[in-house]
Order: structure tokens, then C-alpha cells, then sequence
């Protein structure tokens, strides 16, 4: 029995970049050409550390989805920085479990889908620009709701939130569409937040202080029905 899964064709480049990261890369690579020419060559290598900045950051690696029944991945790679039972929440209805995992310049920005199903609704909201890491981003910070409902009639909210000097929130999907557990969805750009509102009857599988990696690290598991 196979043990992981693709849920998007694997890249067909050695470096995978998000699509996002094109007109920045190609930008700074154009500048530092412009810098070479001209012999400015301060600034020309000055041109080609941003450039390498740029694509360290857009970075888009493949990743192999573990096949666990029930098994709820994580959307995004960083650090767990909350996890809590949630009486109430703007984006959720009823008490829930939240896992909140912060992202730094340092992580893969790409986000992806925590478990199979049907994208329901998708609401953006404008909001202020606080550190990611406080508490009062989650509902104060610019950010992009995404409700899905699970095969089995779960509901799973994701909401990307914008941080300190994140001003872009890419959102890929839209309601009504059908989605699967590690699949590509969006991005924020220059450090941020994801928050993930489970169902409260989901066993929680990590801590505070746990690192994990977008579609690969398991965050949370579904009761089986025998």
C-alpha cells in the first residue's frame, strides 16, 4: 500500500518558484544586467544577492502528501505558535480547535489545502498590517478566509492572514470548487500567519514550538468510523 501521494504534477524545473515571483525576479535580474553594462559593479552584485532573495523566497518545492485516512495536514511551513480551544469565532461556528503557525521571510510561502473537499466560501477582509506573531493579527490584520467542507460533511476554515510587511494575499481557489489534501492554493508575500479552525472532535497533533512543512507534517486527525 502506497504511502504518500502527489496531489499536484511535480515541477519540471530543478528550482520550482511560485508563479508570483516572476515579475520580482525578472525585475532585479534585469536591473543588475543594467548594472553590469554599466560596470557598476557594487552595484550589479548588489542586484544579484536581491535577486537570489527573491527566489529564496518564491521558492515552490514539490511535496509528497502522506496517506493517512483522516490525517489533516498542515497549509503551511513555519512555526506553531497557537493551539487552543476556540468558543467562538468569526469564522467558524461553534467551539472549534485553532492551530495558528507563523511564517517568517525564511519559510516556503506557498500555501496549501489541509484535507479533501468542496470550497464553500471564500471572503477577503482589509484590515491592518500588526507582527504576525501577536495574538490580535488573527482578527485585526488583512486577511483571506477560505471555508471548506470535508467529504464527510466537516467544516475546515483556513484563514490567511497578512503580517508586518506582507501586503499581497494570493487565493487561487474559489467556491464550489473541489480540492484535495496538499494541493497547491495561494501564497502571502514577505512574512505572515495561517490560521486553521478545525472541528472540536479533531485530535490535535501538534504543540506550540512545533516546525512543520505545508502538505507534508500532520497537524490533526479525524475520527475513523469503524
Amino acid at each position: 500500500m502506497e504511502k504518500y501521494s502527489w496531489s499536484d504534477p511535480p515541477g519540471q524545473t530543478a528550482f520550482p518558484v511560485a508563479k508570483a515571483g516572476y515579475p520580482l525576479i525578472l525585475a532585479a535580474a534585469f536591473v543588475t544586467l543594467i548594472f553590469a553594462l554599466l560596470e557598476m559593479t557594487f552595484l550589479a552584485l548588489l542586484g544579484v544577492v536581491i535577486a537570489f532573495c527573491f527566489c529564496s523566497f518564491f521558492r515552490d518545492p514539490d511535496r509528497v502528501i502522506p496517506i493517512q485516512p483522516g490525517g489533516i495536514v498542515s497549509p503551511a511551513d513555519g512555526k506553531v505558535i497557537v493551539v487552543d480551544a476556540v468558543d467562538s469565532t468569526p469564522f467558524f461556528d461553534g467551539r472549534c480547535n485553532k492551530i495558528s503557525i507563523f511564517m517568517s521571510v525564511f519559510n516556503v510561502h506557498v500555501n496549501r489545502i489541509p484535507f479533501d473537499g468542496a470550497v464553500k466560501k471564500v471572503s477577503h477582509h482589509p484590515g491592518k498590517f500588526f507582527a504576525a506573531n501577536l495574538d490580535k493579527a488573527s482578527s485585526q490584520n488583512e486577511h483571506n478566509a477560505v471555508l471548506l467542507q470535508t467529504p464527510d460533511g466537516k467544516p475546515i476554515c483556513v484563514v490567511q492572514v497578512a503580517g508586518l510587511i506582507a501586503r499581497r494575499i494570493i487565493c487561487q481557489i474559489q467556491p464550489g470548487m473541489e480540492v484535495f489534501k496538499g494541493q497547491r492554493y495561494g501564497m502571502i508575500c514577505f512574512g505572515s500567519r495561517l490560521d486553521v479552525y478545525l472541528p472540536d472532535d479533531a485530535e490535535l497533533t501538534v504543540t506550540v514550538g512545533d516546525k512543520v512543512e505545508a502538505g507534508t507534517s500532520l497537524i490533526g486527525q479525524f475520527p475513523i468510523s469503524s
